[in-house]
């Protein structure tokens, strides 16, 4: 399903009938309705997102004694589990579509909220008083749609809340960073490197697959932090600005994800696969920074294998921050295939090249198509032109093709044991004929087992 679009001019409730929706939410019901030994608050974005009118999916629970944890397990039917180190530790209780991340007050209330990452979380409802404590003016930043730090210590306590910033930046309609939290992200920004990498990962996952991912980034960009994450980026932009191009190769890769919710709109991917896209967006022409060539008699710039070269450094990126080995796989296949829909849409192209296209990308099919239209708007400037057009028909007919290949998908002619049973060896050999085979299948040239058989066999080496 797709992404939802950007909240716009959220509405704000009065204090009054925030305390009645907090206390309607069933989590609430079930906390007030039991009898605790201390005081229980709820405090951070679940506030700040019921005052705006949304509702939450994650509570954050702030209790004065530790043996009320037992109670809230009991009635969520699952142990805590912890999360982070001592001194500060989060026990996190997961059901459902609900999630709690309870810690507990070792010092007074107003201290444990200035220890927060901004002063829009750094509310607490009282459960048994039925108060509010907002020592900070949370409410008034939120009014003011301002996304503001309690201070610059708030970042080096832990500088994943740089990212955290850009973030709620980039899910918040109408909220800017404070420019104090701005400056001091662009004097800390180093500070991400202190960061394990799956921190790091999970808050980009949320980024790309913001309702504004583009701004996320361009913030990004505007305080350096992006090129703290990817210095491989900066390496693009550097390109741009040595050889002075119009076409920039760093600029239309971000600006490619102005396009990426819009046009999904379109394609329909869930969020893993709308992430996936994002990333190979984002990665797809990191080669270009190590494969720019000049013709001069031709007065034309060249990237020469671009795709590969963009593949094999998109891996490291994603090996350093402890992508999945399915992830790597997906958004590798696709940045070895994002030029493949250009390359084809043209007049003389055939529909066997594009019923091949649809063989060899499977279930990646609209997510390339989607990763085309978004590096094509973003080389484009977001305009429409002839070239545009036969891209867009060129990725309708793609479409179509796919939908007959789920219909009735190309079967598997022979596998590896079918090569052992023939007398190959167990290796790498195997995996190259497979291919092979699929290749000419694909191409129509082989469409039953004993013609792939046959195929094979010229491969065996006389003993």
């Amino acid at each position: 399903m797709p992404i939802s679009p950007k909240r716009s001019d959220p509405g704000y409730t009065s204090l009054d009938t925030l305390k009645e929706r907090i206390k309607e939410q069933r989590v609430i019901k079930e906390l007030q309705g039991r009898h605790f030994g201390g005081d229980v608050y709820l405090v951070g974005g679940a506030i700040r997102e019921l005052y705006l009118s949304n509702t939450p999916n994650d509570y954050d629970l702030v209790l004065s004694e530790q043996k009320d944890l037992s109670i809230i397990e009991e009635f969520s039917g699952t142990g805590a589990f912890i999360l982070g180190k001592k001194p500060i530790q989060t026990y996190r209780l997961a059901k459902k579509d609900i999630s709690l991340d309870i810690t507990f007050l070792n010092t007074t209330l107003e201290e444990d909220l200035r220890r927060r990452d901004f002063t829009m979380n750094a509310i607490a409802f009282d459960l048994k008083n039925d108060v509010f404590a907002d020592p900070l003016r949370g409410f008034d930043d939120i009014k003011n749609r301002l996304i503001k730090c309690p201070g610059k210590e708030t970042i080096k306590d832990d500088p994943l809340r740089m990212l955290k910033a850009v973030r709620h930046f980039s899910f918040l309609e109408g909220f800017t960073i404070h420019h104090e939290v701005i400056d001091s992200i662009k004097e800390l920004k180093h500070l991400i490197k202190e960061i394990a990498p799956e921190r790091i990962k999970y808050e980009m996952d949320q980024i790309v697959v913001s309702p504004d991912p583009h701004a996320g980034l361009k913030m990004m960009e505007e305080t350096a932090l992006l090129f703290e994450i990817f210095p491989e980026l900066q390496s693009l932009r550097e390109l741009d600005i040595e050889k002075g191009f119009v076409l920039e190769t760093y600029g239309h890769t971000v600006d490619g994800f102005m396009y990426l919710n819009k046009y999904n709109e379109t394609y329909r991917l869930d969020a893993k696969s709308l992430r996936n896209v994002g990333y190979a967006l984002l990665f797809h022409d990191l080669g270009k920074a190590f494969t720019f060539s000049y013709d001069e008699q031709k007065n034309a710039v060249h990237f020469f294998y671009h795709e590969r070269f963009s593949r094999e450094t998109a891996s490291h990126i994603m090996e350093r921050l402890r992508f999945s080995t399915h992830e790597i796989k997906t958004i590798d296949a696709l940045i070895d295939n994002h030029m493949r829909i250009f390359l084809i849409s043209n007049k003389e192209s055939t529909e066997k090249a594009i019923r091949r296209l649809v063989y060899r990308m499977g279930e990646l099919t609209p997510s390339l198509a989607l990763l085309t239209i978004c590096d094509m708007y973003g080389s484009s400037g977001g305009q429409d032109n002839p070239s545009t057009k036969r891209v867009h028909e060129k990725c309708s007919e793609l479409l179509q093709a796919y939908a007959e290949w789920k219909k009735k998908p190309l079967p598997k002619l022979i596998n590896g044991r079918d090569l052992i049973a023939l007398g190959f060896q167990e290796g790498p050999e195997i995996g190259k004929i497979l291919k092979n085979i699929r290749e000419k299948q694909i191409a129509g040239e082989i469409s039953e087992k004993e013609e792939a058989l046959r195929y094979a066999s010229g491969f065996l080496k006389p003993i």
